[in-house]
Parts: structure tokens; sequence; C-alpha cells
């Protein structure tokens, strides 16, 4: 085929550029918070910038930088904002970690969760470089809802699960713990995306009309309703109350997404507010239930609860901490985080409040809605149904965990016991969003990536024109 004309490769060219070169100084401004970050720590706490700090910056640098050559030649076209974004919280995390490891000089979270960064940016590479098109993975859709149940079941089998601050969600596997939820959560998008795109016209259509909203047929409500006993099974066995409604919240925003029908969003929230009140209501007279119980009292009554066991010191501590900090924090080694049990994974945003303030918290969340905004835009410009179905549950996934977890320490709404992606301390969670990251990207890449033209070469135009005149 002949070259393309002067107009039109310059045409290509501007509506489908790469923007590696805009990823790569993002990236050093990411980089820039990471490393800075840790070398305040060591300034604020021991007067002194950190002795490892080269060797801490230069296999953060490796990191990112074989992340972002990886995405350059396997992913040129992928979005440019979605790695710096991740490598700006991930390295923010590291830091207060690093700052709470010191202040209990008895750990060492920040040199383990390091640890976990450089397993998920492997990962985060082998997701990008072995799944040449996220579409291969709708053949996977059963397999990958039978393969998250089982995960999601797995802490329940006797001798491998373990319980830890009344909730049954961790497994053992000799020397280290690891959350299958997290895992589970991925393929739970795979699946719902993969079977709302084979079956999204039969629950689209419209039953009964009720204050001008069109209900789902009766004989549609199978599905939610399967989702709705798995998240209760979540919450009754595992006393998971996070993991329960982050579950099914996720199948109602794609189910909503993938129909455009409001009724689902109206019976979701009635199978929602019906489950909670039966389990809160239950739990008084049913022994396994009152972690949950204690959960929302706590959450109504934090001061009541203040000095009892289970209590809400955890809860009103992080409050004060956050209050004391106030617009722009007491600076890092000036502030108290480790009044706050568990501050380096489920209160993390509780210290980063109090040491940096409620402006760098506000800037936290703005990270996060920039990777949802993001991901919301992957979904929008995807080429094909299962892509802008599983974009828009990755990127809803992420919204749902850090409005939970923001909630819960904020008390807008009953902790939940999730962690915050990317800044909490965790392997699994750390490891599972690399991959989510990993397979946005994918999709952006296959979106954004140029078609191959099929047009008529510019010299053949005159040949093809010509009138064939019979003698």
């Amino acid at each position: 085929m002949a070259a393309l004309s002067p107009v039109r490769a310059v045409t290509q060219a501007t509506m489908f550029r790469s923007r590696r070169g805009a990823e790569l100084f993002l990236l050093v401004l990411a980089l820039f918070v990471g490393i800075g970050a840790y070398a305040a720590v060591g300034l604020g706490v021991d007067q002194q910038v950190p002795p490892d700090i080269v060797g801490y910056g230069g296999w953060l640098v490796a990191l990112v930088v074989a992340a972002h050559l990886t995405v350059r030649f396997v992913a040129p076209y992928a979005d440019p904002v979605l790695l710096p974004v991740v490598a700006a919280l991930n390295g923010l995390g590291l830091a207060v970690i690093h700052r709470i490891d010191l202040a209990k000089t008895d750990t060492d979270f920040a040199a383990k969760q390091l640890f976990w960064m450089t397993v998920g940016v492997g990962l985060f590479i082998a997701t990008l470089v072995f799944l040449s098109d996220h579409r291969a993975l709708q053949r996977f859709t059963y397999t990958s809802g039978l393969a998250a149940v089982l995960l999601l079941l797995l802490p329940l089998a006797p001798g491998l699960g373990t319980e830890i601050n009344g909730a049954r969600i961790w497994i053992h596997v000799g020397g280290l713990s690891f959350q299958p939820g997290e895992i589970a959560k991925v393929l739970l998008v795979i699946s719902f995306a993969g079977y709302l795109v084979l079956h999204r016209d039969a629950l689209a259509l419209a039953g009964r009309r009720f204050a001008g909203i069109d209900l789902p047929r009766g004989r549609d409500l199978g599905p939610i309703l399967a989702m709705w006993l798995v998240s209760l099974l979540v919450l009754v066995a595992q006393r998971d109350l996070g993991s329960g409604l982050l579950f099914f919240c996720l199948f109602i925003v794609m189910l909503y997404v993938s129909t455009e029908r409001a009724g689902w969003l109206v019976v979701g929230g009635f199978l929602f507010a019906a489950g909670v009140t039966a389990t809160y209501v239950l739990s008084g007279s049913i022994g396994f239930l009152v972690h949950v119980r204690n959960r929302f009292d706590i959450w109504l009554n934090p001061m009541e609860y203040y000095d009892r066991t289970p209590g809400s010191f955890q809860l009103v501590e992080g409050l004060f901490g956050m209050s004391w900090g106030g617009l722009l924090g007491r600076g890092f080694g000036e502030g108290r985080p480790t009044r706050v049990p568990y501050a380096e994974s489920d209160f993390i945003m509780a210290a980063i409040g109090e040491e940096l303030g409620l402006t760098a918290v506000m800037a936290v969340i703005l990270l996060y809605g920039l990777i949802v905004e993001r991901g919301l835009r992957i979904a929008l410009i995807s080429r094909d149904s299962f892509g802008k179905l599983m974009a828009t549950g990755l990127a809803a996934l992420v919204g749902l965990q850090v409005f939970t977890v923001v909630g819960g320490v904020t008390r807008l709404i009953p902790l939940t016991g999730l962690t915050t992606p990317f800044l909490s301390y965790g392997g699994s969670s750390l490891v599972a969003n690399w991959v989510i990251i990993a397979l946005l990207l994918r999709i952006s890449d296959h979106a954004r990536r140029p078609l191959p033209d099929l047009s008529v070469p510019d010299d053949q135009d005159e040949m093809n024109t010509q009138v064939v005149k019979l003698p």
C-alpha cells in the first residue's frame, strides 16, 4: 500500500499520539513526591536525611522506570496519567509507613511494603507483556467467577483461614499471610463484565413502572439475588462488612451501566438496605454476628464505646489526630499517629491528616479521583462492550474502596476494615491494585491505538475513478 498523504499523516499523528513523553515528565514529579516525602520523614524525626536515601530512592526509580519502559514498548498508546498518579500514591504511602516504623521502633512495615511494591510492579509488567488483548479475558467469564467464589470461601477452610480483629478474611501459608478477597475482586470484575455483555439485552428489558422508574422483570432478578446472597455470605461467614458492601455495590454499578436502567439501582438499594437491617437486628440473638453489630454501635456512639473492648478507641483517636492536624498538619515527626491502632494500614488516612493536614488529605482524594476519572474515560472510548464494562468495573472498584475507607475513618459510614489502595500497608491489596492499573492501561492502549488505514491510496484514486466507455 502506498504511503499516506501528508495531510492524512498529520491528522493521524495528532489524533493518536502516544504521550509517553508526558508520562515520563509526570513520573519525575511523582518520584519527587515519594523520595521527597521519605527525606522529609528523616528530617522531621531524626533531623537528618535518612542514610539509606540513595538505595531507597534508586530502587524506587528503578521500579518506576521499568514500569514506564514496559508501557512505552508494549502499550505505547495507553493513558499517560494513570501510572504517575499510582507511583505518587505508592511513594507517599511508603514514606508515611516509614514514619510510623520510626515511631514504633520495632516494626519494618516500610521494607515489607517496598518488597510487595516490587512484586506488584513485576505483575504489572507481566500483565502488560503477556496480555496483548484484554478481550481474551472474556473467554474466562465463568471460570473467573468460579475462581473468585472459591477464593472468597478459602479463609473459611479449617486450618488455613485466620481470624484477625473479628474478621476471617486471611489465610496463612508458611510464614506469609494473604487476603484472597483482593484477588477475587479483580476476577469478579472480569466475570461480571463477560456475563453482562452476553445477557444485557434481556436484563435491560423493563417490567412494571413505579414512581416514573421502569423496574426490571421478576424473571431477571436471578443474577442480582445471587450476588446479594454471596455478599451476605461474606458478611455473615467472614464478618467482613467492607468486602460484602464492595462486591454488591460493584455489581449494581456495572449492571446499571450495562443496561442503563435506573430500576436496578432501586432494587439493589432495597436489597442492600434489607440485608444490612436484617443483619443488624439478628446480631442481637446470633453470636457470630456480634462483630457486625459492634461496627454499627461504634459508628453511632463513638464516645460511649471509647473504653470498651472491642470499642471505638481507634476511631476516636483517628478523629482527634485529624482535628489536631488542622489544615496544614503538624509536620512529619510532630504528630502522634501511633496512638491510632493499625495506623499503617486501616487508618493511614488519619496519619496523613494529622501530620500533613487536610490539604494533603484533599490532594490524595483528588489523585484517587483522577484514577476513577481516567478509568471512566477509558471506558467511554473503548471500542468493545467487554472493555467498556471492564474499565467501568475497575474504576468503580477503586472509587468504592476509597469511599468506604475514607468514609469509615471520617465517621461518614461504619468502619469496614478495607485498606486504602496504594497507600496502606498490605501485600495482597498492593499487588492486586497494580494489576488493576495494568488492565486499565491495556484497555486504554487498545482504545487509543490507531486503526489500520484501509482507505484507497492517493496514487490510485485517478485510476479507480476512470469511466470505462463501452464501444
